[in-house]
């Protein structure tokens, strides 16, 4: 079975998060029981954040963050790289059999149709703003 980066739909459900608290300080506690995840991995998350200049946070026993901008000014298409998400798609990585005419192209037959779904992917949510978002769930 593949395992499947989540940071990215972490990342979102955390600053959506903190829009919705509107400038509140939170607790990476209350984030991570909100996610339904390990403190740990989501202070690592929120580290990227705010490494990207998304998130303000603060440190120790008492740590907590905020978003450093308006949900307006982020884009989805921003906490993606903050996280550094790989791409939605991959072709897989074994080995060509040089007899067979289909293993001999499909990789950059296929690469070429992953790379266009990859800029439609990362141009909707270069589009998309975090306070569209926060007012569904608002």
């Amino acid at each position: 079975m593949t395992s499947r980066n989540t940071q990215f739909s972490v990342a979102v459900h955390i600053m959506t998060g903190l829009g919705f608290h509107a400038g509140e300080y939170i607790c990476s506690c209350n984030l991570a029981e909100s996610v339904n995840a390990c403190p740990s991995f989501v202070r690592r998350i929120i580290a990227k954040l705010s490494r990207a200049g998304l998130v303000r946070a603060t440190r120790g026993k008492n740590g907590s963050c905020a978003l450093a901008k308006k949900p307006e000014e982020i884009t989805l298409f921003d906490i993606y790289k903050a996280v550094e998400a790989p791409k939605a798609f991959a072709v897989h990585s074994y080995p060509v059999q040089e007899s067979c005419a289909v293993s001999c192209n499909m990789k950059p037959a296929l690469e070429k149709v992953l790379d266009k779904a990859q800029e439609s992917f990362e141009n909707t949510l270069k589009t998309t703003r975090l306070s569209e978002l926060v007012t569904q769930v608002s």
